[in-house]
C-alpha cells in the first residue's frame, strides 16, 4: 500500500489586468502593473516575452473595450494569495464562435497543477458562453508540459502552423458542448 497522500487540486481565481495595468508591466514597471492589479506580480509579469504579450494586449483592449472580460488576467492560488501566473483567451469569441486559451505559469510554480486549474476555470467560462462553439488551443511542439496538461480535456489535434520566432506550434481544438467540468 502506498502511504504518498494523494495530490490536493489547485484552486485559483483570476484578477483582471486593465489597459493601465498591461501597459505598466508592457513598459518594465511591475510596481505600476502591480497597483493597477491589486496584486503583487512576479517578476516573471515584466518579462521580455511577457512584455510584448501584455503590450499586444494593452493595444488590444485600447482597440476594442469590450474585449476585457475575455483576455488577459493574473492567476491568483487560493487561499494563500500567491499570483502564479496569467491566462484568458486571446479575444472574445470571432463570428464562427471559437476562442483561444492562453496561461503562463510562473516558473518557480510550475509542475504543481496550476496550469490544469487554469485551463478548467478557462474552458468553464468558455462553456458557459452561449456564443462559444469551439475552444482552441495552439502549443509549441516542444512544450511537452503544456500538452500534457491539455490531455484528458477532449482536445483534438487539428493542424499545426510554424513562424520564424515560435517554430512549430500545433493546434488544438475541442467543442464547447464537449467541455465537462472537473
Amino acid at each position: 500500500m502506498n502511504n504518498e497522500p494523494l495530490p490536493i487540486a489547485k484552486r485559483i481565481r483570476f484578477v483582471e489586468l486593465s489597459a493601465k495595468a498591461l501597459r505598466a508591466l508592457a513598459d518594465g514597471d511591475l510596481a505600476g502593473g502591480s497597483a493597477e492589479a491589486g496584486v503583487a506580480l512576479d517578476e516573471h509579469f515584466v518579462c521580455d516575452r511577457a512584455r510584448w504579450i501584455f503590450g499586444y494586449r494593452a493595444d488590444q483592449l485600447t482597440e476594442d473595450p469590450s474585449a476585457a472580460p475575455w483576455i488577459t488576467r493574473a492567476a491568483v492560488s487560493e487561499p494563500d494569495g500567491a499570483v502564479v501566473g496569467d491566462a484568458g483567451f486571446h479575444g472574445p469569441p470571432d463570428e464562427a464562435g471559437m476562442v483561444e486559451v492562453g496561461y503562463t505559469v510562473v516558473p518557480g510554480y510550475r509542475r504543481q497543477g496550476y496550469a490544469r486549474a487554469m485551463l478548467t476555470a478557462l474552458l468553464a467560462r468558455a462553456a458557459a458562453e452561449p456564443g462559444v462553439r469551439t475552444v482552441r488551443a495552439t502549443i509549441g511542439s516542444d512544450n511537452n508540459a503544456s500538452l500534457a496538461t491539455i490531455a484528458g480535456f477532449g482536445f483534438t489535434r487539428v493542424g499545426e502552423r510554424g513562424t520564424e520566432r515560435d517554430g512549430i506550434a500545433i493546434v488544438f481544438e475541442v467543442p464547447a458542448d464537449a467541455i465537462q467540468a472537473e
